[in-house]
C-alpha cells in the first residue's frame, strides 16, 4: 500500500499488500506471470513473450517518463504487475493503466480473490492519490465478463467496443475510464 501524508492505515492490514516500484530482480517474475495462459487468453497481446521481447519493452518502460510499472507484493511475496501509461499530469491530469497477477501462484494458496480486490484498490488509490489523476482510463477483452464485472463494482464505466485483430484473432476492446468524483472511498 503506497501512503500519501495524512492517511490514516492499520498497521496489520498495511503489511499484509504494498504497491512498490518494479525493480530489475522482478523482470524475470514479470514475464513468467505474463506468459500464464491465464493472463494471455484475457490480453490483447495472447502470444507467448519471449525474453528478448520483455527485455526491449522493460528498457522502453524505465526510459518514459509517461509510464510507472509497480510491483504488486502480498504477504512479501511478490504477486503481480500494476502498469500505468499515457501518464498527462500537465492540464487534465490523467492516465491509462492494467494489471495481471501470479494466477497459477495465488491460486496455489488459494489468494486469487482477495489479491484481485486488493490490487485493484491499491491501483485505483494509488491513480488518484498518489498520481492524482482526474481520470483513469483502461482497456478489457469483451469475453472477459468476470473483469467487466469488477470494473462496474469499483465504478468504471464502459465505452463503445471496437474490433481489433492482435496475433491474429479479432477482438473486441471495451475502453472503461473512473473519474474522480466517481470513485468509490474507503
Amino acid at each position: 500500500m503506497i501512503r500519501v501524508p495524512g492517511d490514516q492505515v492499520n498497521e496489520a492490514e498495511s503489511e499484509r499488500y504494498v504497491l512498490r516500484d518494479a525493480i530489475e530482480d522482478d523482470v524475470n517474475l514479470m514475464l513468467s506471470w505474463r506468459n500464464q495462459d491465464i493472463n494471455r487468453q484475457v490480453s490483447k497481446t495472447s502470444h507467448v513473450i519471449t525474453p528478448e521481447e520483455h527485455g526491449r519493452w522493460w528498457s522502453a518502460v524505465r526510459a518514459d517518463p509517461t509510464r510507472q510499472v509497480l510491483t504488486y507484493l502480498r504477504d512479501g511475496v511478490p504477486s503481480g504487475v500494476v502498469t500505468f501509461f499515457d501518464l498527462r499530469l500537465d492540464g487534465p491530469r490523467t492516465g491509462s493503466w492494467g494489471f495481471y497477477l501470479d494466477g497459477d501462484g495465488l491460486a496455489e494458496r488459494g489468494e486469487t480473490l482477495p489479491a484481485w480486490l486488493e490490487v485493484m484498490r491499491e491501483a485505483v488509490d494509488h491513480a488518484f492519490d498518489v498520481l492524482a489523476l482526474e481520470r483513469l482510463d483502461g482497456e478489457v477483452l469483451a469475453h472477459n465478463t468476470v473483469v467487466r464485472q469488477m470494473n462496474r463494482r469499483f465504478r468504471f464505466v464502459e465505452g463503445p467496443g471496437r474490433q481489433e485483430t492482435h496475433d491474429g484473432r479479432e477482438i473486441t476492446v471495451i475502453p472503461i475510464s473512473l473519474e474522480r468524483a466517481s470513485r468509490r472511498v474507503r
